[in-house]
């Protein structure tokens, strides 16, 4: 199971124009090879009259699934200058389809690998990329007379205190990510001398924004 990995905000598009020939990338989130291939034929029915439909995917926590087509245009224009800059990003599970309405003039090969990867990179600026980290439910109990010094270290570790319940102990349910579950217990257990209970619950995934 992957723990970490880079991949697109939220399922999205962005179009830019060359030459009078417009180029629209779609982007979207695809777990499995067959999700990509139903994402493509839906673009593919929603753009019947376009000129190409080229894509590119990666799935799999090593890219051990990705495929690429030109769709018509050039061999190696389109699909592999699609494919190239999802890999240079480092995003994962991701499947792009590059629309493309022939505007009358000729790009050339060069002039098509640009506008391909120039509107894929583009659009993967505009939708935004997250970080999607496998983290553990690690809830930590404590007596009253600790739970104020251990807020307090809590507040200024780099641990997330998810929620808080007061019975008759204070306990704090924390997400951890997962590869450091064993030093949170370990770090807890020395600012509580030792005077805390642990409990582990269940993985959970999180988002954080990555800075284009």
């Amino acid at each position: 199971m992957m723990k970490n990995y880079r991949t697109i905000r939220e399922h999205g598009s962005h179009e830019i124009n060359i030459k009078k020939s417009r180029f629209i990338c779609t982007l979207k989130r695809t777990e499995s090879e067959e999700e990509a291939v139903s994402f493509i034929e839906q673009i593919k029915k929603e753009h019947f009259k376009a000129s190409h439909n080229c894509y590119a995917y990666l799935i799999g926590e090593s890219n051990h699934i990705q495929r690429a087509s030109d769709d018509g245009e050039p061999s190696g224009t389109a699909g592999v200058p699609i494919l190239e800059v999802l890999k240079k990003r480092n995003v994962k599970n991701i499947t792009a389809v590059v629309t493309r309405y022939f505007g009358g003039t000729k790009l050339g090969t060069g002039g098509l690998i640009r506008a391909y990867g120039q509107v894929t990179n583009e659009t993967l600026n505009h939708i935004g990329i997250v970080e999607k980290q496998l983290q553990q439910f690690v809830s930590v109990t404590v007596s009253y007379p600790v739970s104020a010094k251990l807020q307090n270290l809590l507040a200024s570790s780099a641990y997330t205190v998810h929620s808080t319940d007061y019975t008759a102990d204070v306990t704090f349910n924390c997400l951890i990510p997962i590869e450091k579950a064993e030093l949170f217990i370990k770090e807890t257990t020395d600012w509580t001398s030792g005077n805390a209970t642990f409990e582990t619950g269940a993985k959970a995934w999180i988002e954080v924004p990555v800075a284009n």
